[in-house]
């Protein structure tokens, strides 16, 4: 198997690269980004230092530019003192937000707005809760989780106990959604393991101490897996937990959410992936429940029927049926599996035909993510790559640093493939680091979709887009009435001489992360749209025709195009 794994590596490097006009330039120092991540890694490995934090980019300003929020983690155990290198508040590991200036930089803004948290922060996402017209912030850690209110002054006011959402265990990925489409958008939360540093007697391999697998420490109750949390928005400013009664039963090694509605019913329907264990699909009933549709699906397995070891996930339609498809990354010896949507029914894997299979089998994935990074309207795919293992060199012929991989869609002969451009596009240059999250948006407001990556116990960086702009492009920003204010699931329908082109407006997705929540057309050749319409959660559809390409437009629910 091995040997065949390897001949079909060979058969993908022979194929002459693609030309990209994309260029990534590291932008991270002149933009003003300062940011180092912090696990706390005291060299006893506890598994807790291994999954890094998440990142999202935001307009909390409202001033029609991203600005950053990145998590940080903190000392083990957590509020424990922190070292004496760490001691100035420079240095000291809180959650950092960063204002986009509008001008390519960036400034620190944390201690102004008062959403610092020190805790050991996992993953976020971030939506408008109650409907004001500002976004809020939510933050899983490995304790208390939080929820920051927007006031709308710069600064942000600490809600958890209030709003009823300060769950205690181990959180990692996050997201808004409207199950309900009651227009407040609700809150799914993903836990991991019942876990403490005092019972993680960590392994040993060729006389090393390495980090142990949590799925062969199950057998000791503090390893087991935990349920995750829904809860829903009451619509004044608290939720409420919903998980047993809308049918969310399983508990598992949770670590990435991605929403997204599969079958087209105009519900929200929820993807987990699982460490090491079968990944799980929820489909949405519509009156308030879900059901498990991953054996009906085949999204639980790859097509050998071997469970995954799904670190990331998102929805896209990377084929431009009209129908969401869904990626999932997996930890080495398993690829990037790519699912194909047939039509709502089902899903097929389709991973090595489409090329990504075998190049990514040998990395330890994390963050993946569905973007058009050159504008040609096709979704091409992002995977973040770094090991667990930090002494991995020295026991396997494996490295703990790993470069990213971007793979451009390649549509010929009706036929949807991907190559590798990393290095032609220099991002493999930039990102031969410990990748665990990343964001997408285009913080330069140029057309082009730019990464902003936090790694592990490292410097985050903020890559820039030079030259995805060379074709035409249009952003969508969305804004509800009687739907939720945020937009968050609305399907947007683009369609030109030559493309029909599809999104649904997403909280939470890669890995721990959130992107723009602005959606991003690539257009190729086309100057013109001919219809754009925007399909609400509310069931209110919005049509307008010939639309002028390159330009970013605010459509507001019932209104159409406002003044952003």
């Amino acid at each position: 198997m091995r040997c065949f794994f390897c001949f079909l590596l060979s058969l993908v490097v022979m194929i002459p690269p693609l030309q990209s006009e994309v260029k990534f330039a590291d932008v991270t120092k002149q933009a003003g980004i300062n940011f180092t991540h912090f696990d706390g890694r005291t060299g006893e490995k506890y598994l807790i230092e291994t999954l890094g934090s998440g990142a999202l980019f935001l307009d909390y300003d409202s001033d029609s530019y991203l600005d950053l929020y990145v998590i940080n983690a903190s000392n083990i155990p957590p509020n424990s003192p922190f070292p004496e290198d760490l001691s100035d508040n420079t240095q000291t590991p809180f959650n950092r937000l960063y204002q986009n200036n509008g001008d390519g930089t960036f400034t620190d803004k944390t201690e102004e707005a008062g959403i610092g948290d020190s805790g050991y922060g996992v993953g976020c996402a971030a939506a408008d809760i109650n409907n004001d017209g500002l976004i809020d912030i939510f933050i899983t850690n490995f304790g208390m989780n939080r929820l920051y209110l927007n006031n709308g002054d710069g600064t942000f006011a600490d809600i958890t106990e209030q709003g009823g959402v300060g769950d205690e265990r181990w959180g990692t990925g996050c997201a808004f959604l409207d199950y309900d489409l009651d227009g407040y958008v609700d809150l799914y939360v993903v836990n991991y393991m019942k876990y403490s540093v005092q019972n993680d007697r960590g392994w040993e391999s060729r006389g090393l101490r390495i980090y142990c697998s949590p799925v062969d420490q199950m057998d000791r109750t503090q390893f087991q897996s935990e349920p995750d949390i829904l809860y829903r928005n009451n619509g004044d400013g608290t939720f409420s937990e919903t998980t047993k009664s809308a049918g969310i039963q399983h508990r598992s090694l949770g670590l990435a959410v991605a929403i997204g509605d599969y079958n087209n019913d105009g519900y929200p329907d929820i993807h987990i992936a699982n460490d090491m264990e079968p990944d799980i699909l929820y489909r949405n009933n519509g009156d308030g429940t879900f059901i498990d549709t991953t054996d009906l699906t085949g999204t639980g397995y790859d097509e050998s029927g071997i469970p995954g070891s799904g670190m990331g996930s998102a929805f896209g339609d990377y084929n431009n049926d009209g129908f969401l498809d869904l990626i999932v990354s997996n930890a080495p010896t398993q690829p990037v599996i790519l699912f194909k949507n047939e039509e709502s029914i089902f899903f097929q894997d389709t991973s090595f035909p489409s090329g990504i299979g075998a190049i990514t089998l040998p990395y330890f994935k994390w963050a993946v993510e569905f973007i058009d990074i050159n504008n040609d309207g096709l979704l091409d795919i992002y995977v973040c790559n770094g090991h667990l293992q930090d002494n991995i060199h020295q026991f396997a012929d494996d490295t703990y640093q790993q470069v990213d991989l971007l793979f451009q869609n390649n549509y010929q002969n009706g036929k949807y493939t991907f190559q590798n451009i990393s290095q032609s596009t220099e991002l493999a240059r930039f990102t031969n680091t410990v990748g665990r999250a990343a964001s997408f948006g285009d913080y330069d407001n140029d057309g082009d979709i730019d990464v902003f990556l936090n790694h592990s116990n490292q410097s985050a960086k903020l890559l820039r887009n030079d030259g995805g702009n060379t074709q035409n492009w249009i952003i969508i920003n969305a804004i509800g009435t009687k739907s939720n204010r945020s937009g968050i699931g609305t399907k947007i329908y683009v369609k030109t001489e030559e493309l029909s082109l599809y999104r649904e407006i997403h909280s939470g997705s890669s890995y721990l992360s959130q992107n723009d929540l602005r959606s991003h057309f690539g257009l190729g050749n086309n100057t013109t749209i001919e219809t754009l319409e925007l399909h609400w959660t509310s069931g209110k559809k919005d049509f307008f025709r010939n639309i002028k390409s390159n330009q970013i437009l605010t459509i507001k629910e019932g209104y159409g195009i406002v003044k952003p």
